[in-house]
Order: structure tokens, then C-alpha cells, then sequence
């Protein structure tokens, strides 16, 4: 389609010659191009046919004029064909071809008056007929055959653009909806038992015979206070197709201490040891390392509470490092521990915890925000005991 719309839009250009070297050709042979008549007016019928694509009715007017004069033909022929291209109107297509007709008929008048070897081309009903037909009639029928053909790839890429508009519209409705369900979702589950666990550490707060009791109680309510933040803030962009204009800040190095402490108030041994000269890296690949620590440590929470945890962050020259060794018995993400009278445990001790549930989609999710920074991500069990979690993140990426 491109091609062929390229060559329409370069054939005006060579049309122009074209017609020039074909009308400098005159009826009579035997002055050939040295007439000076001829010459200009085949000069004249190139720059008129160059000009057609964007007016054909000037070519039209000099084919008459130079028909009927000198008979010269090529502007009347290419007239015709940019007339059935051009003309609508059963009124606009009658009017052309009634005007050809007169200048046929004008010319048959003139061939008579001069005689010569002209009157033995334009003077017989043969003749003119012919002549009528090559020059007018099959130009003006391919001419609507082409228009007719422009109309209908014309009509068609209307209607994908059409279909694919209603297509995209379609999409983003459906994408909409789901988004809204999930929303809805979330908010009749995830933030009733949220809130529900807000409203009984509160009450354990308020009740406890001492104060660590207390104190844990009163840190619970807070950080599910501050999931339920996050999680109003989540259910907002899944309610709106637009960005919210106000959000949290999103956590950072700066924020790690903070969630260290929180693991080490529920009784987890975690020490942070920093490599190389801290320096701001930007947002995102902060982020992303913060988002690394606080997975692994959700993962010692759920398989391994006695284990001693150490997170290490290497400021290198191009990378930034995050690494998280467990050293202590641990079964690894993915592999929960048996609970209480439930499958895989016949006797289970007295005051055994449960373990927490997990989808086991928490360092597949880690590893893709990894890697759509152009790092990498390698989780697994150490030699020595223990597991380990590594993220390498690219410090470009903070640009």
C-alpha cells in the first residue's frame, strides 16, 4: 500500500515529461520538433499536467484548446483520466463529457475547414468515434475505476482504524472493571482483617498485665495502621485510570533501620553492616533494595525465626549490593513447616507456632523488579546452613 501510494504521489512528477515529449510530436511529421508552435505548446501541457494532481482543470481546458487547434492529444487523455478520478456528481461528470464532446465536435468543424490530411482523421464518423473513445472514454472509465478502488482501501482502513479504536475502548473497559473488582476485593477481605487485627492489638494494648506485652501490642496497631495506608493508597489506583496526585513516599535506604527494628521487636536476630561510602542513588533502585531486604526477612519470619539474620549493603562503583545470610536452620522460602495437627505432623509439640501462609511468588515478583533494572537476583541454600539472598542492581538505573 505504500508503494502504491508513493507511486501516485511520483507519477505527477514524471506525467509532466512525459506529456511534454509525447505533444511536441505534431500531426503534421514533416516539421517534427522544430515548430515552435508545437513546442510551446507542449510545454505548456506538461506544466499543466505536473499540476494536475492538485487542479486537473487547467490540463482539461489547454487539452480542448490544443485538440481542436493543433490536434494534439496527450493533454485531453490525461485530463480525462484525473476528471473520472476527480468528478462525483452526475451533474459534474455530465458537464465534462458534454464539454469533450463540443471540442470532438470542434475539431471534426476545423479538420473540415483546413482539409489535408487532417480532414482524413477528423472528418469521417469512424474517425471521430474512435478518437472519442481513446481519448476520452477509456482515461474517464479507468479514472473512476481507480477512484472507485481509492474508495473502497479508503473505506476499509476506516473501519480497522474503527474496529481497533473500539478494540482499544473495549480493552480499557474490561482492564477497568477488573481493576474495580479487585479493588472491591481487596477492600471486603484484605482491609476487613487488616482492620480487625488493628482493633484487637489495640485492645491487647490497652489490657496487657505488662508492658513488653504492651509495647508489642502498640507496634502491632502501628504497622497495621500502615498497611492500611498502603493499602488505601493501592486501592485508589485500582479505582482510578489516573495516576493519584498525592501518595506516600515510597521507602528508601533511609527507611531500612526502621524495618530492622520491627523484625527485631518480634524477636528476630538481625544485624545491618554497610560496604563502601553510602552515597543517594536515586529512588528506584533504593527502593528496589529496600523492597529485596524487607522479602527476605518477610521469608525468615515465616521459615526461620531462630536463625541469626545478616543484611549486607555493598556500595560498589556501578552496583549496588544487597545480600541477606540467614545463619541458623531454615527450610527456605516455598517450604513451609508442618502445622499443628494438620498434614505431615502426627505429634505436634505443645505451643508449636504456625507457620505463615505465603504463595511463594515473592522472590519470582523480587527477581522481575530486579531484573526490569537490568540486575539479577540469586536466592538459594548456603553450603554452610542457612539460606541466602542476593540482588546486584545497577546504580545507572538511578538516571
Amino acid at each position: 500500500m505504500q508503494v502504491s501510494r508513493r507511486i501516485e504521489d511520483g507519477l505527477p512528477v514524471l506525467l509532466g515529461p512525459v506529456v511534454f515529449v509525447v505533444s511536441a510530436v505534431p500531426f503534421d511529421q514533416t516539421d517534427g520538433l522544430t515548430s515552435p508552435v508545437f513546442v510551446t505548446a507542449a510545454a505548456a501541457a506538461g506544466v499543466a499536467a505536473w499540476w494536475a494532481r492538485r487542479s486537473w482543470w487547467p490540463l482539461a481546458a489547454l487539452g480542448a484548446v490544443f485538440y481542436v487547434w493543433l490536434v494534439m492529444w496527450p493533454p485531453l487523455m490525461v485530463a480525462s483520466y484525473y476528471a473520472g478520478t476527480t468528478l462525483r456528481g452526475s451533474r459534474g461528470i455530465a458537464s465534462y463529457l458534454g464539454g469533450t464532446a463540443v471540442a470532438l465536435g470542434a475539431a471534426v468543424v476545423v479538420g473540415d475547414l483546413i482539409g489535408g490530411r487532417r480532414e482524413m482523421v477528423t472528418a469521417t464518423h469512424a474517425n471521430v468515434a474512435l478518437m472519442a473513445m481513446a481519448l476520452v472514454g477509456l482515461p474517464f472509465v479507468f479514472g473512476l475505476w481507480t477512484r472507485a478502488r481509492r474508495d473502497v482501501l479508503a473505506a476499509a482502513r476506516e473501519r480497522a482504524d474503527r474496529l481497533e479504536r473500539e478494540q482499544v475502548m473495549r480493552a480499557e473497559q474490561a482492564r477497568t472493571q477488573e481493576r474495580a473488582r479487585i479493588a472491591r476485593e481487596m477492600h471486603d477481605v484484605v482491609a476487613h482483617r487488616v482492620s480487625l487485627m488493628v482493633l484487637h492489638a489495640g485492645a491487647l494494648e490497652v489490657r496487657a498485665a505488662d508492658e513488653p506485652t504492651a509495647r508489642t501490642a502498640s507496634m502491632i496497631g502501628d504497622i497495621g495502621r500502615e498497611a492500611l495506608a498502603n493499602l488505601r493508597e493501592l486501592l485508589g489506583v485500582l479505582r482510578s485510570n489516573q495516576q493519584p496526585a498525592e501518595l506516600s513516599p515510597q521507602p528508601t535506604l533511609a527507611d531500612l533501620d526502621r524495618l530492622l527494628d520491627q523484625s527485631r521487636a518480634l524477636g528476630i536476630s538481625v544485624r545491618r553492616h554497610d560496604h563502601g561510602q553510602p552515597r543517594a542513588l536515586g529512588s528506584t533502585v533504593e527502593r528496589t533494595a529496600y523492597r529485596v531486604v524487607q522479602e527476605a526477612l518477610t521469608n525468615v519470619h515465616k521459615h526461620a525465626r531462630d536463625a541469626h539474620t545478616d543484611v549486607h549493603v555493598r556500595f560498589l562503583n556501578d552496583t549496588l549490593q544487597v545480600e541477606i545470610l540467614n545463619r541458623g536452620t531454615t527450610d527456605g522460602p516455598g517450604t513451609e513447616r508442618a502445622l499443628p495437627n494438620g498434614p505431615g505432623a502426627e505429634q505436634a509439640p505443645s505451643g508449636t507456632e504456625r507457620a505463615l501462609p505465603g504463595a511463594g511468588w515473592g522472590l519470582a515478583g523480587l527477581r522481575e523488579r530486579v531484573e526490569l533494572l537490568g540486575g539479577s537476583l540469586a536466592a538459594g541454600p548456603r553450603r554452610e546452613g542457612g539460606y541466602r539472598v542476593t540482588a546486584d542492581i545497577p546504580v545507572r538505573a538511578a538516571a
